[in-house]
């Protein structure tokens, strides 16, 4: 476990919208390079809406990379770098749910996928959830349901619900305050 990694050369290869993905060349042991992919995103914030009689919202929308209907917590990207995740786990709250709410409580910090991508997802839980409007960006399709806990635990565990950050927020709210 002695090994010494440097990064040598970082070179931008694309720019999109939301993420940046670059090759780095990478020296090891002082011996040898390696070229290594590394996606940048600014980050992202999600919630967990608890409702009055305990279940959780949940947002049902189309996802382009799975070409397909997924069934997830509310979430989005940061505005910018260092926005504060709970300010925007409270805007995504509102947009996608049509409810607001006054105080969010951290539940989980989450790293998507470590081996090349530096995104990392603060998700909050929010209780007395207060009536507002949605906001839906112009290619938001999303339809909301509220299922119980014990719903959601099986739709997990059949594999109805793959997404990372709701799987893993989900469980951490179970581990939490289920009882």
């Amino acid at each position: 476990m002695g090994e010494q990694v440097k990064r040598i050369k970082r070179e931008l290869k694309f720019k999109g919208t939301i993420l940046e993905f670059y090759q780095d060349t990478m020296e090891i042991n002082g011996t040898h390079t390696a070229i290594w992919d590394f996606v940048r995103h600014k980050g992202a914030a999600a919630v967990v809406p608890v409702m009055e009689d305990g279940r959780i919202l949940m947002v049902r929308q189309y996802r382009n990379a799975l070409e397909r209907y997924t069934l997830e917590i509310p979430a989005g990207a940061l505005d910018a770098e260092d926005e504060p995740g709970i300010k925007c786990a409270g805007r995504e709250l509102e947009e996608e749910t049509g409810f607001r709410c006054d105080n969010l409580e951290w539940l989980i910090t989450l790293r998507t996928t470590v081996a090349f991508c530096n995104e990392r997802i603060e998700v909050f839980v929010a209780r007395n959830l207060i009536p507002s409007s949605q906001h839906l960006d112009e290619d938001e399709f999303i339809e909301l349901k509220a299922y119980t806990l014990d719903e959601l635990k099986e739709k997990i565990l059949t594999g109805e619900i793959e997404d990372s950050k709701t799987v893993s927020a989900l469980m951490a709210y179970a581990v939490k305050y289920q009882k």
